[in-house]
């Protein structure tokens, strides 16, 4: 186990790093806590000296582009209804419950998304809930230290994780630290300069994974046999995607901040006053802004001198700092996309180009994790349920939604449909040349529909009319009627119909046909039991 003295060493070590710095920046301009907003003026006063200028207008104003840009990717990623699928009705079902209809983990994976590219890496980790059930929640990155087997003595791997908190009794700041391995938990806390110890405010220390409560009401600990952790990289390298874009916003910040403080500075217009009668330039500057009247002695007089700012230049400057941020940030550029009446969907895909190109790469990294966070909750379901499933019964499909023309589809749909009915029409027209079920794969092909669902009604349709053709041959045996056409066997298949349905009753049926074919109501009645039994002749003789 980890002495107090490595734990604390192994936490500090850590927070310096150059990728935990590099983490905290990347979460800062994720927050909009720009670099722009520790910008100062400076000035060499008259004997040479740099000072602090704080008279001067400094608006500093943070643009958070690296914020959207990061939950554009998310959203596009996570736009499509279901994630984890299978084939498998029953694991389907289950799969459903612990991810794709979980707004625990949908929450958690949405954070983890963000956390990841903002940062470079994130974790989530995995617990039983109150009911036993494996449940997910997304971990903070930088408050997680971890600690390779080659690193320490015990050549096991370890996870420390540390948060602040706030002794209320002491009124101090303290760091709770939770010392994980493959088996258990070790708790430690820390008052601000002050060295680790162990945590005697927990009842169990060292505790196991997970403690729950069972259906009968018995408590259960239990460990998982490995690190509840599971880290999602950004990149090989777990580098932000901030720093791409860093400087570009930067100096978007710079350029409108200054644009803005240009504006404050030079909003009043400067006054030239030749002749003014009096010595007390307060007086002059008040009865300018109160009452707009001075006096001058003769031959005064007054000029208003102005001072254009070159916005023009900054204008320019801060679309194409947009343009670029948007473009190595792999980002959706709306501006592009705001005449939708005129813009095509071809255009609108090509506005998604990057951000697909982004989300692609993200995606197979993705799933590799998920892969990961699955093996436990599927061994979870089989200890449940007694199924055998395995890793290979489902898969990860991301579908994402891009928004699109509403008009142009809607006359793509009515070529298609014009298209299928040109097809059709050709079709039948040639119908003389082709046989049954060429006829009807072909008319299926043109509809979309299941050929084998739709050969299968109508074999069944088919061998109903046998059927019932049959019984009315073996009921006419005996009688003298004319055969039956098209519009009459309809007929008799909808008397029976009823008459099967319990619509009509046996005696009403058999007097309608009766009357309707020309036959006795004995045979009638023959008829519908033949029918009813699907006995054919055999019922009749």
């Amino acid at each position: 186990m980890l002495s107090n003295q490595e734990i604390a060493r192994f936490i500090s070590e850590d927070y310096y790093s150059k990728q935990k710095q590099n983490a905290r920046k990347g979460q800062k301009y994720f927050e909009g806590k720009h670099d722009i907003q520790n910008y100062r003026l400076f000035y060499f006063d008259g004997d040479g000296i740099l000072r602090e200028d704080r008279y001067r207008s400094n608006v500093k104003i943070p643009h958070p582009f690296f914020t959207e840009i990061v939950n554009q990717a998310v959203q596009y990623i996570f736009s499509g209804d279901r994630l984890v699928r299978s084939e498998n009705p029953k694991l389907q079902k289950i799969l459903d419950e612990y991810f794709n209809f979980n707004e625990e983990f949908t929450g958690s994976l949405s954070e983890l998304m963000a956390g990841c590219m903002a940062k470079g890496s994130e974790f989530i980790y995995i617990y039983r809930n109150a009911d036993g059930k494996i449940s997910f929640e997304c971990a903070d990155s930088l408050c997680i230290t971890e600690v390779p087997a080659k690193d320490n003595d015990d050549n096991i791997d370890y996870l420390i994780y540390c948060y602040e908190d706030t002794a209320l009794k002491e009124k101090k700041k303290i760091k709770r630290i939770q010392v994980w391995d493959e088996n258990c938990v070790h708790f430690y806390k820390q008052y601000e300069g002050g060295t680790v110890v162990s945590d005697d405010m927990e009842a169990l220390n060292p505790a196991p994974h997970t403690v729950y409560t069972d259906e009968n009401g018995e408590e259960y600990s239990e460990s998982f046999g490995f690190i509840p952790f599971f880290r999602l990289d950004n990149n090989s390298g777990r580098t932000s995607d901030l720093w791409v874009i860093k400087e570009l916003i930067d100096d978007y910040d710079l350029m409108a901040s200054s644009l803005s403080n240009n504006l404050i500075d030079f909003d009043m217009p400067l006054y030239a006053v030749t002749g003014f009668e009096g010595d007390n330039l307060d007086e002059l500057q008040q009865n300018l802004k109160t009452k707009k009247i001075i006096g001058l002695e003769e031959g005064g007089d007054v000029e208003i001198k102005t001072v254009d700012v070159p916005y023009q230049a900054r204008q320019a400057k801060l679309e194409l700092d947009e343009k670029n941020i948007y473009r190595f940030g792999m980002g959706l550029n709306i501006n592009g996309l705001r005449d939708t009446s005129a813009t095509t969907n071809i255009a609108i895909k090509a506005a998604y180009s990057l951000l697909e190109l982004k989300c692609a790469k993200l995606e197979i990294r993705l799933k590799s994790f998920l892969r990961r966070l699955v093996k436990p909750v599927i061994k979870d379901i089989c200890d449940k349920t007694n199924i055998n499933f395995c890793e290979a019964d489902l898969w990860f499909e991301f579908r994402h939604e891009v928004m699109s023309n509403a008009y142009e589809n809607a006359q793509i749909e009515k070529l298609y449909a014009e298209e299928n009915q040109i097809k059709i029409q050709t079709i039948l027209e040639v119908s003389e040349l082709l046989d049954d079920e060429t006829l009807l794969r072909s008319i299926c092909g043109c509809l979309n529909v299941n050929y084998d669902e739709i050969i299968g009604r109508v074999n069944k349709k088919n061998e109903q009319k046998l059927e019932i053709s049959k019984a009315v041959e073996s009921v006419k045996s005996g009688e003298k009627a004319p055969a039956l056409n098209g519009a009459q066997m309809s007929s008799l298949l909808s008397i029976l119909s009823q008459y099967k349905s319990g619509s009509l009753s046996e005696d009403a049926a058999a007097s309608i046909i009766s009357v309707s074919f020309g036959i006795s109501e004995e045979r009638a009645g023959r008829l519908l039991n033949a029918s009813q039994s699907q006995e054919g002749e055999e019922a009749i003789v």
